[in-house]
């Protein structure tokens, strides 16, 4: 697959095949510059943010969280930290947080329980940025966020290395929240053809403009339904390294792909539809 994506990138196709270079280490979601700004804030250890490895959560919890806020309260990055559904309860009763619009969460320890905490409470109501990578979250965990007041300003979503499977998938894609969202990070959830033509025929994507949905179990059946697709009429970027398609039909996908992206190019009307990741 990598050989002939790497054909992709020098003639300028939108898709990303190739290894990411978003944030958060080698492979994974890239955060605004809004919340990469309060990345590495405390200094020490290895790797992106300067964290190190933790062996549990922070003695002081309360201390710990209002030092990894930004100044102006509005960012707060606690990836790493295993601050768990005592932590998060306790962030939910901080008054300092309530104009937070972006969270890093990874590796937290949260689970469904934690995703339920971040939902009630109204400290969370500004939210614009969201990761929730690496938190033990399930399709039950996913459908209290696909319901939940708090995510209906979000932008970007990072949900990389849960257990979402297809269940989780279909459950977050129909929900009205992810109308104003812009990158989607998939990666790593056990996502099937029927999670991933769920995400394609989802009327709530049409502002997606990324979509990572990395080491997942999508086939040549589930990459097709998402570039003809007619929603995601905004989709720039996609990375589906290590799914289940290989190399040659890939590539007969992606000529046949562009074929179209060509044909409705030549079509001079103002409403024609638009195919995800055609070329301007």
């Amino acid at each position: 697959m990598k050989q002939f994506l790497k054909i992709l990138v020098p003639i300028a196709m939108a898709i990303f095949f190739t290894q990411s270079a978003f944030g958060y280490g080698p492979k994974g979601y890239e955060p605004s510059k809004h919340q990469k700004n309060y990345e590495g804030k405390s200094g020490g250890g290895k790797g992106h943010h300067g964290y190190g490895r933790p062996k549990g959560p922070p003695a002081d919890i309360p201390t710990h969280i209002k030092e990894r806020m930004s100044s102006d309260g509005k960012g707060i990055n606690l990836n790493g930290s295993q601050i768990g559904v005592k932590g998060i309860s306790i962030m939910a009763e901080t008054p300092a947080l309530k104009n937070v619009v972006s969270m890093a969460l990874k590796s937290n320890k949260l689970g469904d329980e934690g995703v339920r905490i971040i939902t009630q409470s109204s400290t969370f109501k500004n939210l614009e940025l969201l990761s929730l990578w690496d938190n033990g979250i399930s399709a039950a965990g996913i459908k209290m966020l696909a319901r939940g007041a708090n995510f209906n300003n979000l932008k970007e979503l990072n949900l990389m290395q849960n257990n979402l499977g297809d269940e989780g998938v279909v459950l977050l894609v129909d929900s009205s929240n992810l109308f104003h969202l812009t990158s989607l990070d998939l990666s790593i959830n056990k996502i099937g053809d029927k999670g991933a033509i769920a995400i394609a025929t989802s009327p709530y994507l049409s502002n997606l403009k990324k979509l990572d949905l990395f080491n997942n179990q999508i086939t040549l059946k589930g990459l097709e339904a998402i570039l003809q697709s007619k929603t995601l009429i905004s989709l720039e970027k996609i990375d589906f390294v290590k799914n289940n398609i290989d190399d040659e039909s890939a590539a007969k996908l992606w000529e046949s792909h562009m074929h179209s992206c060509r044909a409705l190019k030549k079509i001079d009307h103002p409403h024609k539809e638009k195919l995800p990741l055609c070329t301007n």
